[in-house]
């Protein structure tokens, strides 16, 4: 028997590897074998000529060559399947061997994402997910990462929306609107890069988990594996880090199902960057598991090394550790120090402090600890025994912390106290604020109420995180390219109307509820605050749109009227032959609709997924007066 027919009859062993008609499903078997997966790798070993062909023995472990067996898969007579037979028949393949044993780049695409390895492509429903390999010359993909023209921009604000005439700006020329683009989040990040690099503060993310659980946001089938999941965080990740600034901060919200992955490859890819995880317990009533109740997720917080970026968290009262603000001890009395003895000036019907009282002459010297005046409680840093002490603060300084000070009346007298009410941040973090239903579902419910999002983050959450970079820098601009609910621009805004900040969102989302919930939330925020606005717009979709009118196809006819469409409007490939397509459409029925679905995608050029910037004035992509001023605006480019 031929090794391929072992291979062959080996592999049908596995259901899950066979088509309904008998037939190998060659992607499934390549996408396992790119992700070493154990199942494959069993029965390859249980066959001895498999596991002489396929594996190397170093130092007594077998190491599985995958590359050998993926070469050996793709060979042009092996697994000759109605599939590979009809794309034979249809023209893709070049002087005889397939377009990825050429000298080009093969990269792996879902239906609807379609950028490198993995993308969100569903709002809410999970289905069967096919991913396969297409191709995109090594010169080609500089194009696909263009900056984009943009689309649908629109003014937002407490009144309502209308139409975007110009970007805000900075005297730095720097976009001081807060941004919410439609569109895939890592062109839209490239598209950033022109006018954003170097000059975000903070990167909060809360990225698809992958985990298939609660709070689960990538709802892909079991295929979208750990090597695929981290490229697709990594492809993001490094495009992002050129929008940071030298100061700038990012963070990573993740459960324990990637969060060692996921630390591994920022330690890497972050070279001269700290790594920090903090825990935080978001799910107090738990995730019932095997063996525990999960309560918990992390946080990587990743700042620039040697850098002190992370401010002091706001300690809530019931936690302040107090002490007399009068000194005590060795070098405590009033002639240690006179400029230590003066009078504090109290309410006694509120207790606040209202004024601190001038140094008093040295020939003052007060009956006792409290005097009444004018309605008011002077207090002097005079002790129970009667002795004249001094503060701990100078009067030219005190006032610098009145914010840390208390008056309090203790068995029939007053004092003051002092107590910080800000203490560096732990690395673990609990608070029944961060309970992700009570401050996250039931929030967005509340904003939103036809909302689908089953587990958005708690508000507070988002909101300490971001405060622990930006707390001191009222102008900071903050990403979030997996916008999701809009958490992170709800957190933005609260921060501002708490201390009359002027920071910045932008916001990057690609499904659909872009509109209906993340653009909806921020709005009812603001017209609850009743100020500030935002500025709504689109990456212009050109073959996106065929992809998504493929992905939503139910059936082999949607298709066919799909491919009408692409024949009269799309973008195809430079090796597609029209002619050859329809002559073989019989065949192309006889597909499975997975395998019609990847064929109609391979067909159109990624790289005109959305409209290039460097196309805005080609007649081909019909860019309209509005999208034409919006852009060039957005770009500075002048007409």
């Amino acid at each position: 028997m031929k090794l391929y027919e072992t291979l062959e009859q080996q592999l049908k062993k596995e259901p899950n590897f066979v088509t309904d008609n008998g037939e190998l499903k060659k992607w499934v078997v390549l996408n396992k074998a790119q992700n070493f997966d154990e199942e494959l790798i069993g029965l390859l070993l249980d066959n001895a000529d498999l596991k002489e062909k396929f594996f190397v023995n170093v130092k007594g472990t077998l190491v599985f060559n995958q590359n050998l067996f993926v070469q050996f898969l793709e060979q042009k007579n092996y697994l000759n399947d109605s599939y590979t037979q009809y794309k034979n028949k249809v023209g893709l393949t070049i002087d005889d061997k397939y377009l990825k044993q050429r000298n080009e780049v093969a990269l792996v695409w879902p239906f609807k994402d379609c950028i490198l390895e993995g993308g969100q492509s569903r709002d809410e429903d999970e289905r069967e997910e096919i991913f396969f390999n297409e191709i995109l010359a090594q010169d080609e993909i500089t194009q696909l990462l263009e900056p984009k023209v943009l689309t649908n921009a629109k003014r937002i604000d407490k009144d309502g929306d209308k139409l975007l005439d110009q970007f805000k700006r900075n005297e730095n020329g720097t976009i001081t609107d807060n941004l919410i683009i439609k569109g895939n989040n890592l062109l839209a990040l490239h598209t950033l890069k022109k006018e954003f690099a170097g000059k975000v503060k903070l990167i909060y993310i809360d990225p698809p988990y992958n985990t298939g659980g609660l709070g689960d946001t990538f709802t892909y089938n079991n295929s979208f594996k750990r090597s695929t999941w981290l490229t697709f965080m990594y492809n993001r990740l490094i495009a992002a880090k050129d929008l940071l600034r030298k100061d700038g901060v990012l963070i990573v919200a993740i459960d324990e199902n990637e969060q060692p992955h996921l630390g591994v490859m920022l330690k890497e890819f972050f070279k001269d960057y700290e790594v920090h995880c903090i825990t935080i317990v978001h799910n107090p009533r738990g995730v019932q598991g095997t063996n525990f109740s999960y309560t918990h997720e992390y946080a990587f917080f990743v700042v620039p090394k040697g850098k002190k970026l992370i401010g002091n968290r706001i300690i809530d009262e019931s936690e302040i550790d107090f002490s007399n603000l009068r000194n005590w001890g060795g070098e405590s009395l009033r002639s240690d120090a006179k400029n230590c003895f003066y009078p504090i000036v109290v309410d006694p019907k509120t207790s606040e402090i209202i004024e601190f009282g001038e140094v008093c002459e040295d020939d003052f010297h007060p009956s006792k600890r409290e005097i009444i005046k004018d309605g008011k409680v002077y207090i002097y840093p005079i002790d129970n025994d009667n002795i004249e002490r001094k503060w701990r603060y100078a009067r030219q300084s005190v006032e610098e912390i009145k914010d840390l000070l208390r008056a309090r009346k203790k068995s029939g007298q007053w004092d003051v106290e002092i107590g910080k009410n800000f203490g560096q941040y732990k690395t673990v973090w609990i608070d029944p604020k961060y309970d992700a239903n009570e401050y996250g579902t039931k929030i967005v419910s509340r904003l939103v109420p036809e909302n689908k999002f089953s587990f958005p983050k708690s508000l507070y959450n988002v909101k300490d995180c971001v405060y622990a970079v930006v707390g001191n820098d009222k102008d900071a601009i903050v990403l979030d390219y997996h916008a999701g609910s809009g958490t992170t621009a709800h957190a933005v805004l609260e921060l501002n109307k708490e201390d009359g900040g002027n920071r910045k969102f932008i916001m990057c989302e690609q499904m659909d509820y872009v509109e209906t919930v993340t653009s909806k939330r921020v709005q009812r925020v603001i017209e609850q605050n009743g100020s500030d606005e935002f500025i709504y717009l689109e990456l212009k979709k050109y073959n996106q749109t065929f992809i998504e009118q493929i992905e939503e196809a139910k059936d082999t006819e949607a298709l066919l009227q799909v491919w009408e469409q692409m024949k009269a409007k799309s973008f195809l490939n430079y090796n597609v032959d029209i002619k050859k397509q329809d002559e073989h459409l019989e065949e192309f029925k006889a597909l499975s609709l997975a395998e019609q679905k990847q064929h109609l995608c391979e067909l159109l050029d990624k790289n005109q997924l959305y409209v290039n910037l460097s196309s805005l004035n080609d007649a081909d992509f019909t860019c309209t007066a509005e999208e034409k001023k919006v852009t060039q605006n957005f770009y500075q480019i002048k007409k």
